[in-house]
């Protein structure tokens, strides 16, 4: 994002930062660096309205609940994965001509 962003999302980011979300979190769910964000706190911080300000409590739950997302995706991400490595040893089970489990079956 960097240089790219709008003065909307500015605000937003600022906004959020004064709602006390720390400026790390804010840096990288927006993609910038902290300084940038520090530099949009000090630039727009006095021209934003206190009831603009969104309660911290709002901002913590949204930030507890796109972890949680995180780590489901991550969770099925890795089940993903492993399933893919069933079928793959499977689909080579099946090319070959004389496996080695099938000789104990008679």
């Amino acid at each position: 994002m960097g240089k790219h962003v709008n003065e909307e999302t500015r605000i937003k980011v600022v906004q959020e930062a004064l709602a006390g979300v720390k400026v790390g979190a804010l840096s990288r769910m927006y993609n910038v660096h902290p300084e940038t964000v520090r530099g949009w706190i000090r630039e727009h911080r006095d021209h934003i309205p206190l009831e603009d300000i969104p309660l911290a409590n709002e901002h913590l739950q949204e930030l507890k609940r796109l972890q949680e997302v995180e780590a489901r995706y991550e969770k099925a991400m890795k089940v993903l994965g492993e399933k893919e490595l069933e079928n793959e040893i499977l689909r080579d089970l099946i090319k070959k001509h004389n496996p080695a489990y099938v000789k104990n079956l008679k």
